[in-house]
């Protein structure tokens, strides 16, 4: 009977009225003994400790004691789920406007609060995937916050959203590096490459010189996400200062 909850056509207008709160509230009956955000916060839990496909309305059920089938009362399926555990941590918009002078340092802060927020949730990236999710007023207000940095540019709307595509796409790629990061396969692997590398050299000559040269080293910089992000910030200011 969940099975088919979860697997059903969603009705997607109710979807969005329970990520901003906009529900009818029953007007008899007992009061309602969870909310959708003790539900959510519930979930994130579960995902913090055991990753995104652990959720299931019947094991965040379990946390309260009660039944998957007890939960869609408040919540209708897992979809509308995930879309209320990406608002739960998302809930602290971040304010970057005194980061410091100019557009540039303000997206930089972004760019820093968003990567803390994959860093302490992992299991987001999956959660926000290019996919058919809705979005709530707390992921609508980071994105205007982005927005917002880049507004005296002067570039045009498509050019300031297309920065912010660049600029997030940099932070879920180091996001994804670091919940991918072993440490003992990284050795191992970097040995058994090291090994295959001597005995093929003369194949891949400039690959191998480069992994000679340091190529593959621990980058010198504390903050993993610099190099990349002034690279992709650098291109910006060329682009505002041709307009």
């Amino acid at each position: 009977m969940a099975k088919a909850r979860e697997d059903k056509a969603r009705d997607l207008r109710a979807g969005m009225a329970l990520l901003w709160g906009e529900q009818e509230q029953p007007s008899r009956g007992p009061k309602p003994s969870l909310t959708p955000p003790r539900i959510a916060a519930a979930a994130v839990a579960l995902a913090d400790a055991e990753g995104l496909e652990a959720v299931s309305m019947t094991k965040v059920g379990a946390e309260f004691g009660v039944s998957a089938m007890a939960l869609y009362r408040y919540v209708p399926g897992k979809a509308e789920l995930v879309e209320l555990m990406v608002e739960a941590v998302l809930a602290e918009r971040p304010d970057v406007a005194d980061a410091g002078p100019g557009w540039r340092p303000r997206l930089t802060a972004w760019a820093h609060r968003m990567l803390a927020v994959y860093e302490a949730h992992p299991w987001l990236l999956a959660a926000t995937a290019m996919r058919r999710r809705l979005m709530g007023p707390n992921q609508l207000g980071w994105l205007d916050e982005a927005h917002a940095a880049l507004e005296r540019t002067g570039l045009a709307a498509a050019e300031r959203h297309q920065v912010f595509l660049l600029v997030v796409g940099h932070v879920r790629a180091l996001a994804q590096q670091s919940a991918d990061f072993d440490a003992e396969h990284a050795r191992e692997f970097g040995r058994l490459t090291g090994e295959l590398l001597d005995r093929h050299a003369a194949r891949f000559p400039a690959l191998t010189k480069a992994i000679a040269d340091g190529a593959f080293a621990p980058p010198p910089a504390a903050d993993p996400l610099a190099f990349g992000l002034d690279r992709i910030l650098d291109g910006v200011q060329v682009l505002i200062d041709e307009d």
